[in-house]
């Protein structure tokens, strides 16, 4: 009779849940935070207690050392003195040592002097506000200091004119930078309202399909002179006239005059399809919108404008009885609408342009920025705002869907200029 050879199992099996760590308790958490708290405390301790090494050093290396003659030094102890410093997103008050020369004149510790040149303050100010805290939250967003170590630059006006400081030159440079050497088949133009004030920005598409912010203006409408003026100054900053161009605009006639009047046959004008709509079922009842809606995204996917037209006319010959100032807006500068058809756009590329929506999403991304300004002080402060927003957005910017399909869409757009050229100078 064989044997059983076989040794019985003595290893235990844990589970999952009796080998797992228990979860802190509500002690060990707060053993946990008041780490955390004095480990940030130590790493403010010990970055200006680093500082206070180094500018010790640096006096040893301009007066040699402490207590020893130094034949020929050309520089001596002073005493101390209180200085400020940028830390931690604040100003702080330090006791740093004085070096004099022997021609009695402060020498200048490289240490100091190198963060003194520095400005991160500005640059933790700027941040903040781009993300949308307000010059109230500032100081309560800063990590806490050491007791005992004084600090200043966080009050609700010390942060404000600092961000003003920072932001007027940069935004001034870049809202009138040069357009030299950009070639701009495409803008875009739209107003934008913060209160009572008025913006009309400028975005341009270059041939690769990349978007650059091209300029912003201040005004209380879109009048053609406003609208006038800033293409004008687009013109002096490097803006090229002569140069085929389609402008997408949501339909004002201050802006369609103000680009006739610069830009002539050169031009020619895709009036956004989204406002479009808006406009005709605004004089509509809620239960014609969706109808109305339906027939002229049908005339619009037409493959040529005639038909397009067509359509559009058959709509408004339906509306005319009931709803006759509904009528008349779908056939008001109906064309307009019809100018990507015309140019042979499909796919993204058409979706792209047939609209404001690519600088709609721009203005969002203003709003966003300056939702926390209560009152708006006049155009100056607007510019500057929208000039740090469009700077902050133009960092983000993505060639535009469809772009592949520009090589085409230029081509189509020099012909029907010269075509319009063409039959401009028979009629002369």
């Amino acid at each position: 009779m064989k044997k059983d050879r076989t040794k019985p199992t003595t290893r235990k099996h844990h589970s999952y849940r009796e080998t797992r760590d228990p979860a802190p308790g509500p002690a060990l958490t707060k053993v946990l935070f008041e780490a955390r708290r004095d480990l940030r405390s130590l790493f403010a301790a010990s970055g200006l207690k680093i500082l206070a090494e180094m500018l010790a050093a640096d006096r040893v290396q301009l007066c040699g050392p402490a207590g020893k003659p130094q034949p020929g030094r050309t520089a001596y102890r002073h005493g101390r003195t209180q200085g400020e410093l940028t830390y931690g997103g604040r100003k702080v008050l330090l006791t740093r040592p004085r070096v004099r020369g022997t021609n009695k004149r402060e020498v200048p510790l490289p240490t100091w002097s190198a963060y003194q040149d520095e400005d991160p303050l500005s640059d933790h100010i700027l941040r903040q506000m781009v993300s949308g805290i307000s010059t109230r939250g500032y100081a309560p967003g800063l990590e806490p200091m050491e007791e005992g170590i004084r600090t200043t630059g966080t009050s609700k006006s010390s942060v404000s004119r600092q961000f003003v400081a920072r932001t007027q030159a940069d935004a001034d440079k870049f809202l009138h930078r040069s357009l030299e050497g950009l070639d701009l088949p495409i803008v875009l133009l739209d107003g934008i309202h913060f209160g009572d004030e008025l913006v009309i920005v400028a975005l341009g598409i270059d041939t690769s399909g990349r978007k650059h912010v091209l300029g912003a203006t201040h005004g209380t409408t879109e009048s053609e002179e406003v609208c006038r003026g800033l293409l004008r100054e687009l013109i002096e900053r490097g803006l090229v006239v002569e140069r085929s161009r389609m402008f997408v605009i949501d339909g004002g006639r201050g802006l369609r005059k103000a680009i006739r009047t610069v830009f002539g046959t050169w031009a020619v004008v895709q009036r956004c399809r989204v406002h479009k709509m808006r406009n005709v079922v605004e004089h509509l009842p809620e239960r014609k919108r969706a109808w109305v809606r339906a027939a002229m995204r049908r005339a619009w996917e037409s493959r040529s404008s005639d038909q397009a037209m067509m359509q559009l006319r058959q709509l408004s010959r339906q509306m005319e009885e009931a709803y006759p100032s509904a009528a008349r807006s779908v056939l008001e500068g109906a064309e307009e609408t019809l100018t990507v058809i015309d140019l042979g756009l499909t796919g993204w590329l058409l979706k792209t342009l047939s609209s404001t929506n690519a600088i709609e999403n721009l203005q969002g991304s203003q709003k966003r920025m300056a939702r926390n300004v209560k009152r708006w002080r006049g155009g100056k402060m607007v510019l500057r705002w929208v000039g740090v927003a469009l700077l902050e957005a133009e960092k983000k910017f993505r060639r535009v869907k469809g772009y592949v399909g520009m090589p085409a869409m230029l081509r189509a757009l020099d012909e029907r200029v010269k075509i319009t050229m063409d039959s401009k100078r028979q009629v002369a």
